[in-house]
């Protein structure tokens, strides 16, 4: 073996998970970190998903639609994807970013401007000014691939499906409480005519849910400030050490890791474009792409009329729906997510997960058969939605999964900040894509009424063989990493 000290491409270095590494016990998650970590990972789904129940109201409100319903899913799916295109520009940038001046610093833009554009989103009162404040809050905001860094940092290879479980937990309370928020506090003069009887309310019927999340995003904001440690080898060394980043002739060996790891921070970004990384972010871009639409399509799917086969739900139904969805899936990682990992393996898990997405997307045309035979949401449709959860718990598996092969595949620690990076770039990417051609197809499918209006459907269901294909080429087993 090579013991020089000769600089070395991505491809030629030892991966962090190594061939052989015998079983060890579990090192215990640090809690206090943790929890801080998951307490501003939550915020980000309950920013972006609160405006769900509602987008679509507020559309037909502003009078974008000209009075057609049909055409509100264009314009939801324009503004719903502007947060992740405008994200995939960004998110490489912040995580590169991250791993040369710390994580802190970046996370701390990311929630002042997750902040301020909520703000904003609930102060608007055209097409555009949502535009804008979407797109701000995309272009601030490159938090999910620093913490996913973060708790790539703070786990080992014994406990790393522990702590990727909890984002995915974290992720669905976020998608549990978002959604109901939305539903709840949406056009609040309405509901508390007493407590909300200033014009402002009726003027701005949408900022209470805005400056709430807003709020929320600030306390996270105040407990990363205070508590949260940095995770950057490289700045925890310097502030323990309290030296320059040179080494003069005769400097320490912690010197010289410094430089190394600064030095892989550096590493040209397509020296990381290896097999092993780029097969495990093309499965996470098109399983994103596929539970992005999911996500939009639900609540555009609950919210159309009857006669166009949608179920014609209230925003206050269709946030409780949601909710539920959020929180069933959140409670079952908790409980069963490592267990399941460690009983499956994570490939065999992956695979399962990607099979139950093709009856998640087929309950939506039986659903508006039904519909159509009844002519009334009851009993059957009742039925038919808590089918759909349990196949959606099962398929929110694979997201888990997936990140513990995005960690693996890094080469070195120090550039699990541009790998995640990569990752949320692709997946950013795909989420941009993922609402605007969903919403839009299904809007195309219900005016042209093809197949029954269930086109789009049959189209998600086509692409899954697509995921299944990627997800066959992952390694078929995640060993432990090199500490």
């Amino acid at each position: 073996m090579d013991t020089t000290d000769s600089p070395r491409t991505a491809s030629e270095i030892t991966p962090l998970i190594p061939a052989e590494v015998s079983k060890r016990p579990k090192t215990p998650l640090p809690k206090f970190q943790i929890g801080i970590l998951m307490m501003l990972h939550v915020t980000e789904p309950i920013a972006s998903m609160s405006i769900f129940p509602y987008i679509n109201q507020l559309i037909i409100e502003l009078g974008m639609t000209g009075g057609d319903d049909a055409a509100v899913g264009y314009y939801a799916g324009i503004i719903e994807s502007l947060f992740f295109v405008m994200q995939a520009l960004t998110v490489l940038k912040w995580s590169r970013l991250s791993d040369r001046i710390g994580r802190k610093p970046v996370l701390s833009i990311g929630l002042l401007g997750t902040c301020i554009s909520m703000l904003c989103f609930g102060l608007s009162t055209t097409f555009w000014s949502l535009v804008i404040s979407r797109c701000m809050c995309g272009v601030l905001n490159g938090n999910i691939g620093v913490l996913k860094t973060m708790m790539a940092e703070l786990t080992d290879s014994t406990n790393m499906a522990q702590g990727f479980a909890l984002i995915q937990i974290f992720w669905r309370i976020g998608t549990f409480a978002g959604p109901l928020m939305g539903g709840m506090l949406a056009r609040p003069q309405d509901s508390w005519p007493i407590l909300f009887a200033h014009s402002f309310w009726s003027e701005y019927p949408y900022f209470l849910p805005c400056a709430v999340a807003a709020c929320l995003v600030v306390i996270a904001y105040l407990m990363m400030l205070f508590f949260l440690e940095e995770t950057l080898s490289t700045k925890r060394r310097s502030k323990l050490t309290s030296t320059a980043l040179s080494v003069p002739n005769g400097a320490g060996i912690d010197d010289r890791e410094v430089l190394a790891q600064k030095s892989m921070a550096d590493m040209p970004m397509r020296s990381l474009l290896t097999r092993p990384i780029v097969i495990p972010i093309a499965n996470y871009a098109m399983l994103s792409f596929l539970d992005i639409s999911l996500r939009t399509l639900m609540p555009l799917f609950f919210s159309t009329p009857m006669y166009l086969g949608g179920l014609g739900l209230a925003p206050s139904s269709i946030g409780s729906w949601l909710a539920l969805f959020g929180i069933a899936d959140g409670v079952f990682q908790a409980f069963f997510f490592a267990k399941i990992v460690d009983w499956l393996g994570p490939k065999r898990l992956f695979c399962v997960s990607v099979s139950c997405f093709a009856p998640v997307m087929l309950m939506f045309p039986i659903m508006s058969w039904l519909v159509h035979a009844r002519g009334v949401v009851d009993h059957a449709i009742t039925f038919a939605l808590l089918c759909q959860l349990v196949l959606a718990v099962i398929w929110g598996m694979v997201f888990g999964t997936v990140f513990m092969f995005i960690t693996a595949s890094a080469p070195a620690k120090n550039v699990l900040g541009a790998v995640n990076g990569l990752g949320q770039t692709s997946a950013s990417v795909a989420r941009a894509v993922g609402p605007a051609l969903a919403t839009s197809l299904f809007a195309f499918s219900k005016e042209h009424n093809l197949l029954n209006g269930n086109a789009v459907f049959v189209v998600l269901v086509m692409l899954t063989g697509v995921l299944g294909w990627l997800g066959l080429q992952l390694s078929d087993e995640i060993q432990d990493r090199d500490d």
